[in-house]
C-alpha cells in the first residue's frame, strides 16, 4: 500500500484554506490545515509532511521563520517549503532564500500552477525520504537458522521497477532542479 503524500498548509485566510485543500486533495494529497506559525510548529512531528505551504505572514511564526525552522530540522528538512502570500502582499526573495524556501506562490490558487510547483517538491522530499513510489513493507523478522539450514535467499529486487522511480523522480524534478541551479548560479555571478 502506497504511503500517502501529507501536505501541511498553514494560512490564516479561510478562503486560502478552502482552495489549497480542494486543490491538494483532489490530487490525492492528505492536508492537515493550521491557522498560525506556531501550531505549524507544534504538529510536525505527527503530521511528517512532504511539503508544508505556509503564508509569508503568518501570526506567531511568519513563514520565513517555519521554512527555516523546517530545513534546519534534522527530522523534517527533506520537506519541500513553498511560501505564500497575496497578490498585493509583498515577498522578500531575499529573505526567502536564506530560509531555504523551495518555491513562492502567490494567491488565488491556480490549480495548475500550484500542482507544478509542488509535485517536484513532493517527489523530491518523498524519494529523500525513501518512500518514492511505493513504500515496501516491513518483511517480517528473520526465523531463528535449523541446524543445517541453508541461509535465507535474500529478496529480489526488480532493476527495472529502480530505474522507472528514478526516471519517474528525475522527469518529474529535474526542471526545477535545472531552475534553482541556474538562479544560484546567476545570483553568484552578480546578476
Amino acid at each position: 500500500m502506497p504511503v500517502p503524500v501529507r501536505v501541511l498548509l498553514a494560512d490564516d485566510s479561510p478562503h486560502a484554506q478552502r482552495m489549497g485543500e480542494r486543490i491538494l486533495r483532489e490530487e490525492g494529497y492528505e492536508v492537515v490545515t493550521v491557522v498560525d506559525g506556531g501550531e505549524a510548529i507544534a504538529r510536525l512531528d505527527e503530521v511528517q509532511p512532504d511539503l508544508v505551504l505556509a503564508d509569508v505572514f503568518l501570526p506567531q511564526r511568519s513563514g520565513y521563520e517555519l521554512c527555516r525552522y523546517i530545513k534546519r530540522h534534522e527530522t523534517h528538512r527533506h520537506a519541500g517549503v513553498v511560501l505564500i502570500a497575496g497578490l498585493l502582499e509583498p515577498v522578500d526573495e531575499e529573505e526567502a532564500r536564506r530560509a531555504g524556501c523551495d518555491a513562492v506562490l502567490k494567491k488565488p490558487f491556480e490549480a495548475s500552477v500550484v500542482l507544478d510547483t509542488v509535485r517536484p517538491l513532493i517527489d523530491r522530499a518523498r524519494f529523500a525520504r525513501g518512500l518514492f513510489a511505493e513504500s515496501v513493507p516491513e518483511p517480517p523478522p528473520p526465523e531463528p537458522p535449523r541446524a543445517g539450514a541453508a541461509p535465507p535467499a535474500k529478496p529480489e529486487i526488480d532493476p527495472e521497477a529502480v530505474r522507472a522511480a528514478v526516471t519517474l523522480a528525475l522527469d518529474r524534478s529535474l526542471p526545477a532542479l535545472v531552475e534553482e541551479i541556474s538562479e544560484k548560479i546567476l545570483i553568484a555571478l552578480g546578476h
